[in-house]
């Protein structure tokens, strides 16, 4: 085996308790002080950085572009078969994607983080490093861009949601399953994507908002986000893709004044499709511009639609292919 690079950047995975009440510190170890915690037993070499230390829920879009730059860097080393990323389990899902769409690399990239911190009881810290590590560095990974490897389990990055607050068994790919396994050693992949999207940000990532659909809810939430200087808008509809009428005029007003709305569902499963012909309908939505999300998830389609407008692609035409892929 030859060389992987693993960035750190804090999150449970990198946390220490507190000696005054017991809660954690979140980021406070570097990666060095985390690897060395304990011997991986690894075969191939491994070089460590801690590019932050922080929580995730601190990140922004400009912290991980950093990230990217720097994993780039480490891809572009021919010596560098691939690299680990640790990080904290509240937005994996968000960065890992946001690594997807904007690292042109066919060298694997696996995020890991745990949901112990490493000095707890049954931590699953030091695991998730070693076979996130495995996995980087493994020809079998290649060619399937930004992959999520917890407990055990491989995920791609367009597909992974977080779907427990505490449990190690964290992470899952709802209707679709993980891809693969590192089993001890051994790395095993069964599935790979068909196709993958690499974008280049050269603007400032532009505020894009998320606007859930409830029960009897109104568009003040969507007004006030166009006010505050959304760029781009998510509607979270119900079932097919559906939001209250109360709330249409809202996203009229939203398109016309430039806005990218792009509808998801809060389903787990299925996609956004005009089936009925109601107010707050698919049908009635994208006549009125906004754009249908496919099966993105909400959190995914905010990722992918603020990447897309910093690369420059803010034609409704061009975005609509773009979340039809």
């Amino acid at each position: 085996m030859g060389k992987v690079v693993v960035l750190t950047t804090g999150g449970t995975i990198a946390s220490v308790a507190s000696s005054q009440d017991g809660l954690y510190s979140s980021g406070r170890l570097t990666g060095s002080e985390l690897l060395g915690m304990q011997d991986l037993g690894l075969a191939c070499a491994v070089d460590i950085e801690s590019v932050f230390q922080l929580p995730s829920n601190h990140l922004t879009f400009d912290l991980l572009l950093a990230l990217r730059d720097r994993a780039a860097q480490a891809l572009a080393d021919p010596e560098v078969d691939g690299v680990a990323v640790t990080h904290g389990t509240d937005t994996l899902e968000e960065s890992c994607y946001f690594l997807d769409l904007t690292l042109d690399s066919d060298k694997p990239v696996v995020m890991t983080g745990s949901q112990r911190v490493p000095s707890e009881l049954g931590t699953d810290s030091f695991v998730n490093i070693r076979q996130a590590v495995l996995a980087a560095a493994s020809p079998q990974t290649r060619g399937m861009g930004v992959l999520v490897l917890f407990n055990e389990r491989l995920y791609t990055a367009r597909r992974v949601r977080k779907m427990h607050a505490f449990n190690p068994q964290a992470f899952t790919s709802f209707g679709y399953g993980y891809v693969g396994y590192v089993d001890k050693a051994d790395v095993a992949v069964y599935q790979k994507p068909v196709s993958r999207e690499r974008h280049a940000p050269r603007s400032p990532f532009p505020r894009v908002e998320i606007f859930k659909a409830t029960l009897g809810g109104d568009g003040a939430l969507i007004d006030a986000a166009v006010a505050a200087g959304a760029q781009g808008l998510v509607l979270e509809g119900e079932g097919r893709g559906h939001i209250p009428p109360a709330a249409c005029e809202a996203v009229s007003r939203a398109v016309a004044a430039g806005v990218a709305v792009v509808v998801t569902t809060t389903c787990e499963e299925g996609r956004v499709y005009p089936v009925y012909d109601f107010a707050g309908g698919v049908r009635d939505l994208t006549a009125r511009g906004a754009i249908p999300g496919g099966d993105y998830d909400a959190k995914k389609a905010r990722v992918k639609l603020a990447v897309l407008l910093a690369s420059g692609v803010a034609d409704p035409a061009a975005l609509a292919r773009a979340f039809a892929a």
